[in-house]
């Protein structure tokens, strides 16, 4: 045991040799690559106090991002953001004037959300991101603590007309749940490719009616948003198309053509003035829509004089007045008779608005002059911008002070 100590030594240094040799044979190791990190926190978008706005976005695998929003001119306009070394794309836009924006980003091509940004909107199949650039232009759109809030029910309502179960929202302004008063009716329509979640998704119809009725600038009234499609129970995020799927066909809209228009005279209208304290009667009755449910406000109208004593067409220039086999020479007879029942019904407002850069403008220019021709009263809004959802809520803010005056 006397020679045990040395011996160990001995082996543990060659070991060691043995070892460091092979280390110098060796090739080195490559350097470790830098990891890119996303931020710890990202804020997209920021507004700053000049209103300019910062979108940001982390991805360190994309070779492009561009933003496509509201705020560009020109169809598919967008502007691409720059990316930093550590894989973080952004980009500054503005000044912009107080509005609610949409946008979205292109990540290399595909159309997405941006992840930083919880205020998501849909209009129709679309999902978009938003942002509020505060001031005096957009202090209606936005949610106010200090402010008495309406309820937005999701009714629903059945349609003999259509022969099914279809679904509304109906707006009660506050006050309504506790008190027994009775209000009057706003029908409120949504536009081609929209459905009852429209106007209050993409056009904030809820908060415009709280603020410009807290204001004191709007009365209280209900306000029903129906679905403009006639071949959906409703919006299909939510509810299977129904009873089948032809009902989504180019023949199944053919089919239904019309039938929307007979549906809420016949089916909603009855049923508001049943389940909910309405006031009744032309002067107690609104109607208002944008584009497609611009023409389905005419035909109602047009069908149905004295039934409405307050009337918006918002980008809307073209009657709907159902012809399939009519020559122009009737259909012109039929309008005008409808036109002069209409004038003679005692109505209270009839309103136009449209952009000056709307693909229907020109029609707008049309519809005026055939209204003009027989001495019919309106009053025309013209905007700037086209057939935007910012001009729509532009034409709400103003049209629901008129009601019920």
């Amino acid at each position: 045991m006397k020679n045990f100590k040395p011996a160990l030594v001995t082996f543990f240094t060659i070991f060691i040799a043995v070892l460091n040799s092979g280390a110098q044979d060796r090739p080195a190791a490559p350097a470790a690559r830098p990891q890119m990190r996303a931020p710890a926190r990202i804020i997209s978008p920021e507004i700053h106090p000049d209103n300019k706005v910062t979108f940001r976005l982390y991805a360190r695998n994309a070779t492009t991002v561009v933003v496509t929003g509201e705020w560009q001119s020109g169809f598919g306009a967008s502007e691409a953001m720059v990316k930093n070394d550590t894989g973080l794309f952004s980009l500054t836009v503005g000044p912009l004037k107080p509005e609610l924006y949409g946008y979205s980003f292109i990540v290399d091509g595909v159309t997405a959300i941006d992840p930083n940004n919880v205020l998501v909107r849909r209009d129709g199949a679309r999902y978009q991101n938003f942002f509020i650039v505060p001031g005096p232009e957009s202090d209606l759109y936005i949610h106010k603590h200090d402010v008495p809030h309406g309820n937005v029910s999701k009714v629903w309502y059945k349609s003999s007309v259509l022969g099914m179960e279809r679904r509304m929202y109906v707006y009660t302004p506050a006050g309504y749940e506790t008190g027994k008063g009775k209000y009057p009716v706003f029908y409120l329509l949504h536009g081609a490719g929209g459905d009852e979640d429209a106007w209050t998704n993409m056009g904030r119809a809820a908060q415009i009616l709280d603020n410009l009725i807290a204001q004191g600038k709007a009365k209280p009234m209900i306000v029903v948003m129906t679905n403009g499609n006639a071949n959906q129970a409703g919006a299909q995020n939510e509810v299977p198309p129904v009873p089948a799927q032809d009902m989504q066909s180019l023949e199944a809209y053919q089919r239904y053509a019309g039938k929307f228009e007979e549906h809420l005279v016949k089916d909603v209208k009855p049923y508001i003035e049943k389940n909910y304290r309405v006031l009744t009667g032309r002067d107690n009755t609104a109607i208002a829509g944008l584009s497609m449910g611009g023409a389905h406000t005419q035909t109602i109208t047009f069908d149905n004089p004295g039934m409405f004593g307050y009337i918006g067409v918002f980008s809307m220039g073209l009657m709907n007045l159902r012809q399939r086999d009519q020559n122009v020479e009737e259909l012109e007879k039929e309008r005008e008779s409808k036109l002069i029942a209409l004038q003679k019904s005692g109505y209270k407002l009839y309103w136009i608005g449209c952009g000056k850069d709307d693909f229907l403008y020109q029609s707008v220019v049309n519809f005026r002059n055939f209204l003009d021709k027989h001495n019919f009263k309106y009053f025309y809004r013209e905007s700037t911008g086209g057939h935007t959802w910012a001009n729509w809520r532009i034409y709400l803010s103003e049209f629901a002070p008129l009601l019920f005056k």
